[in-house]
């Protein structure tokens, strides 16, 4: 039997201001911002990405801190490509570090508004070999 992760809850202090960021700068896809008297909640997923972020107002959301998320990590196939990206897009990315020649010993970071931090690890296989195959995709629309 499969057990995957498939949502991480993030706590943000303004979720418009949180999907502003994760959607517009970051580049995520808004899979559904669901409003009604009881709540408040919001799917952002990266591309190519089997696991969604997921931002809100119901009770199990505000037990955490605003920012207190730490850590969470994103792969890509090309960093700077990745960084440059992000920059373009306004986000304040740290520089770029090699701890280790081989694939995947390339990292730099950003955090969001609220001062959750994420860390891009570079995979150049992820070119070749995605996580999920194109032919598997398109569940939000990915082409």
């Amino acid at each position: 039997m499969d057990w995957t992760l498939e949502v991480v809850v993030l706590p943000v202090s303004d979720i418009d201001r949180a999907v502003e960021f994760y959607r517009d700068k970051v580049g995520f896809h808004l899979d559904h911002n669901t409003t009604n008297e009881h709540m408040h909640v919001v799917q952002l997923t990266p591309p190519g990405s089997g696991c969604s972020i997921v931002i809100g107002d119901l009770p199990s959301q505000r037990e955490m801190a605003p920012g207190s998320m730490r850590g969470l990590q994103l792969v890509v196939s090309d960093a700077r490509a990745a960084r440059e990206e992000l920059v373009g897009r306004g986000v304040d990315a740290s520089e770029i570090t090699v701890f280790d020649e081989r694939d995947g010993g390339t990292f730099f970071g950003f955090s969001d508004p609220d001062g959750n931090t994420w860390a891009v690890q570079e995979l150049k296989v992820r070119a070749e070999k995605p996580l999920i195959p194109l032919e598997a995709r398109g569940r939000f629309g990915e082409e």
